[in-house]
C-alpha cells in the first residue's frame, strides 16, 4: 500500500475523489506551459507530451516511491524564466540549447538529492530572499499574462500603457479572469480549470476558438531532445549558461521543499520537525526535471495545488497516483489543447492569478529591517523590469550581504552566501545578458 505508515488512514473512495481534486486543479499547466514555451520556439506537441511524461514521471515517482499525495509538474515561473530570459536574451541561441541547462541542473539536482548537501543549500539561502524570489517571479509571469492577453500594450515613452479594452482578446480575458475569480471567492478547487472551460466556451461561440484538428488523436512519444551529458555540458559552456543553471536548481530546491513540506504538514504527515522519505520527494522532482528536459520542457517542481487533494481527504501515494493516471488520459487530447493555445485569453487570466498567489509572500518579508528588505525589494522589483529571474536572484543574492555587513551583522551570513555574492557578481560583469 503506498502508504507512509500504518497508521495513515486509508480510504479508496477519498484517495481517488482527492486526485481528481489535485488534477482539476493543476489541470491548466497543460495548456499553459506548453503557450509559454511556444515563445520559446519548442513546438506544441513537444512540450505538450514532454509536459505529460515529466508529470507523469515525477508524480508516479511521488506517490509510489516517496509515498506522497503530491504532484509535481513543470513549473511556473520556470517555463517563463527559460523562454524569455534564456532563450529570448541570448541571440542566437536555440531551445535545444536552453534545455541542455535544463539537463545539467537535473542531473545535479539528483546528486543533491542524494547527499547531505541539499539540507546544507536550503538553510544557507536567508528566508527574506526566498520568498523575494517566489514574489518577483509571480510578478513576473502575471506581467506576461497581461502582455499575452492585450491589457496591457507596449508604449514609446512609458515603456508599457494599458490595452485596448474594446477588442474582443481584451474583453474575453477579463470575462474569463472575473469567472476565475468567482469560482476562487466561492471557495471552489478547480477554480483556474473552470475559468479555462468557460472562457473557452464563450470564445467558441464567439468565433475566436476554433478545432480545425478535432479534440482526440492517438498520442506519440517525442523524440528526445537531449541525451549526451557531454553534449549538454558543452553547451551551457558554451554559452555561458551557468547562471542558469544555478537559477534553475536554486527555485527548484526551495520551491519543492517549501510546498513539499507545507503541504506534509496539511496532510498531518510529519513526525515532529521531521518529514519521512524528504530525499526521496526531492528526488522524485529531481528526476522529472531531468526527464522533462531529454523530452522538452522546463524544470518541474512540486505543485502547491496539491493541497486541494489534501483537504479533500488524500494521505497516501494513490492520490498522486490517481493525478498521473488522469494525465495520462489527457495524452490522446492533444488536438483540443493544441487549439486552446491559439486563443491567449485562455490561458492569460491563470497566470495574472498564479501570480497574484506568488507575490503574496512579501507578507513574510521583514520590511523593519532594511538590510533584509531592501534586498528582497530589488528581487522583486528587477525581474519583471528585467525580463529575467537570474538578474533579479544575482542582484538579491549580491546586495543581502553587502547590507548585513554594513550593519555590522556580517556573522548572520551563511558562508555560501559570501561564495555565492561574488560568483554572481564575476557573471554580471562577464557573462553578456
Amino acid at each position: 500500500m503506498l502508504r507512509l505508515d500504518k497508521s495513515t488512514p486509508f480510504s479508496w473512495k477519498k484517495e481517488i475523489f482527492a486526485g481528481l481534486t489535485t488534477f482539476f486543479t493543476m489541470a491548466y499547466v497543460m495548456v499553459v506551459n506548453p503557450i509559454i514555451l511556444k515563445d520559446a520556439g519548442i513546438p506544441f506537441s513537444q512540450s505538450f507530451m514532454a509536459t505529460i511524461i515529466a508529470t507523469i514521471v515525477g508524480t508516479l515517482l511521488m506517490g509510489v516511491f516517496a509515498k506522497y499525495p503530491i504532484a509535481i509538474a513543470p513549473a511556473m515561473g520556470l517555463n517563463a524564466y527559460f523562454a524569455y530570459s534564456v532563450v529570448k536574451a541570448h541571440q542566437g541561441m536555440s531551445y535545444q540549447v536552453a534545455l541542455s541547462a535544463v539537463f545539467v541542473m537535473g542531473i545535479i539536482f539528483v546528486l543533491i538529492s542524494l547527499t547531505p548537501l541539499r539540507t546544507t543549500l536550503i538553510k544557507a539561502i536567508p528566508a527574506s530572499l526566498k520568498h523575494a524570489i517566489t514574489a518577483g517571479i509571480g510578478l513576473f509571469i502575471a506581467f506576461i499574462g497581461m502582455r499575452m492577453s492585450g491589457l496591457i500594450k507596449d508604449h514609446p515613452t512609458n515603456l508599457v500603457a494599458l490595452g485596448d479594452l474594446h477588442s474582443p482578446p481584451v474583453i474575453l480575458t477579463l470575462v474569463g479572469l472575473f469567472t476565475t475569480l468567482i469560482c476562487i471567492s466561492l471557495n471552489i478547487p478547480a477554480a483556474l480549470f473552470i475559468g479555462m472551460v468557460v472562457t473557452g466556451i464563450i470564445a467558441y461561440l464567439t468565433g475566436q476558438l476554433h478545432f480545425d484538428k478535432g479534440f482526440i488523436a492517438v498520442p506519440s512519444i517525442p523524440e528526445p531532445i537531449v541525451l549526451n551529458p557531454i553534449q549538454a555540458v558543452s553547451d551551457v559552456i558554451q554559452f555561458g549558461l551557468y547562471g542558469a543553471v544555478f537559477s534553475f536548481l536554486l527555485v527548484t530546491l526551495f520551491d519543492t521543499t517549501g510546498t513539499f513540506l507545507g503541504v506534509s504538514k496539511q496532510a498531518g504527515l510529519t513526525k515532529g520537525d521531521e518529514t519521512p522519505n524528504s530525499s526521496r520527494a526531492m528526488l522524485s522532482d529531481s528526476i522529472a526535471s531531468l526527464v522533462g528536459s531529454i523530452f522538452g520542457t522546463s524544470p518541474t517542481s512540486a505543485y502547491i495545488e496539491s493541497a486541494s487533494g489534501v483537504t479533500a481527504g488524500g494521505r497516501t501515494g494513490f492520490t498522486a497516483v490517481v493525478v498521473a493516471i488522469m494525465f495520462a488520459i489527457c495524452a490522446f487530447f492533444s488536438p483540443l489543447m493544441g487549439s486552446l493555445t491559439g486563443v491567449a485569453a485562455i490561458t492569460s487570466p491563470a497566470l495574472i492569478i498564479v501570480g497574484s498567489m506568488m507575490i503574496s509572500h512579501v507578507r513574510y518579508l521583514n520590511w523593519d529591517h532594511y538590510e533584509e528588505s531592501f534586498p528582497a525589494f530589488l528581487v522583486i522589483l528587477s525581474m519583471p523590469l528585467t525580463s529575467s529571474i537570474a538578474t533579479g536572484i544575482s542582484l538579491g543574492f549580491i546586495t543581502y550581504p553587502i547590507m548585513k555587513v554594513l550593519k555590522g551583522k556580517w556573522k548572520e551570513v551563511h558562508p555560501l552566501i559570501y561564495v555565492f555574492a561574488v560568483l554572481f557578481v564575476i557573471q554580471l560583469i562577464f557573462v553578456p545578458h
